[in-house]
This record gives structure tokens, sequence and C-alpha cells, in this order.
């Protein structure tokens, strides 16, 4: 299953609900993304200088788990969990996996990720229906006003909203080339969702689709 969607719509949390109800795995793209970023910038590299995080790309040994109950990222051995999210990276991860050569590395893993998981995965991020997992049985497009985005973002980061607004629209802006709704995906507008609505949502939309889903999980 493939969840595609801008920065602040609930994807990472409406993704692992409905893995933990249908007994997937899970996949959170972003965080390898993030986890690239996190080394390179402590590496003291230039963000900015696209030949070298091109050659660097492959460098670091990132892996993220795909448990739902317990989703860490790794670098190198490291747990790097908290420190990718903080918001210097967040502010240089856009110009990271903008570069051809991260997003043909790091998709590569993804899909070898996605292919092994066993009995099934919802990987989460942009660009999965329409490049990472383009045969996914169900694709959903999860979004919602910027304001809402906002406010859910600040609130996990303990941050002005009207900043946390400011920041995302950035995001936005530079990550519009890889934030193309699939032809063939469910729109689903979460602003006036509660979470456990939107997880009820797609976990329907996915026993609909699939016999897999129908078979498997929690409560079914």
């Amino acid at each position: 299953m493939a969840v595609d969607g801008p920065s602040g719509s609930g994807k990472s949390s409406a993704s692992k609900g409905v893995a933990r109800a249908l007994g997937l795995r899970y996949l959170d793209t972003g965080a390898m993304y993030r986890a690239l970023t996190w080394w390179l910038m402590s590496a003291g590299a230039d963000i900015t200088d696209e030949t070298l995080v091109a050659s660097r790309a492959a460098e670091p040994a990132i892996e993220v788990s795909t448990d739902p109950d317990d989703p860490w990222t790794r670098v190198d051995g490291r747990d790097v969990s908290g420190q990718i999210r903080t918001r210097e990276v967040s502010a240089q991860v856009s110009t990271v996996a903008s570069v051809p050569e991260v997003r043909r590395h790091l998709i590569g893993q993804q899909r070898a990720v996605i292919a092994a998981a066993r009995p099934g995965i919802v990987a989460e991020g942009r660009d999965i229906g329409t490049v990472v997992a383009p045969d996914a049985q169900l694709k959903v497009f999860l979004t919602a006003r910027s304001q809402a985005r906002a406010e859910r973002r600040a609130a996990e980061q303990g941050a002005a909203v009207d900043i946390t607004e400011a920041d995302q629209a950035r995001r936005d802006r530079l990550d519009a080339a890889q934030s193309v709704k699939a032809a063939d995906a469910v729109l689903l507008d979460a602003t006036d969702l509660t979470l456990p609505e939107v997880i009820n949502a797609i976990t329907r939309l996915a026993r609909e689709r699939s016999p897999l889903a129908r078979a498997g999980g929690k409560g079914s």
C-alpha cells in the first residue's frame, strides 16, 4: 500500500495505524532521506553542493525498522531516530532529496524493503504511488488544508504555528516535483477527520481491494 501526501498531512501516524490494523509492515521513506541529510550535516558537508551530495549518497549504511510498533532509524549502526526529526534537518532534507543520485540510491533500497516485506507493507512518503511502488494494490493521497497541517506539525514539535506554516510552505514548494498524486490514487482530505477516522477510512479501502488485507490483521 502506498500513502503519499504533503508535509504535516498525518501520513506517518495514519500509515502506522493502518499497518497495525492490518498486520502489515511499515516503511517511512522520508526517514531515509532525513538520515542521509543528518549524516551529511554531521560530516560538515555542503548540502548545496549537488555533486558532493551525489558522490557521498551511498556512503552511510542507512537502516529503518519496518515494525509499526517500534519504528527506528539507524546510520552506520547508530540509532538516530530523534536526531533526524530536528528542525535543522527538516530545513535541509528537501535539498538533499532533490538530488537525482540520492533518489536513485534510496529508491532502490526502498523497493528492496518493500519486496522483502511479508505479508505486505504500508509505505509512506512522497512519490510512493508514482515512482517507488507504482504497482501498489492501494494508493492513497492524504492531504489537509495548510493551516491544519501546520497546527498538527507544530503540536508535534512544540513550535509556533506561524513559523511551522512558513517552513511547511517552503518544503511544499521544494518537494512539488515529488508530490504528484498518482492518477489511480484515492484522495483523502483529513482536515476535518480525527486520526482514528483516517486510519479507519484507509483500512476500509484496503480491505475492499485486497484479499490479503481482508484475511489478516487485527479486528478482521
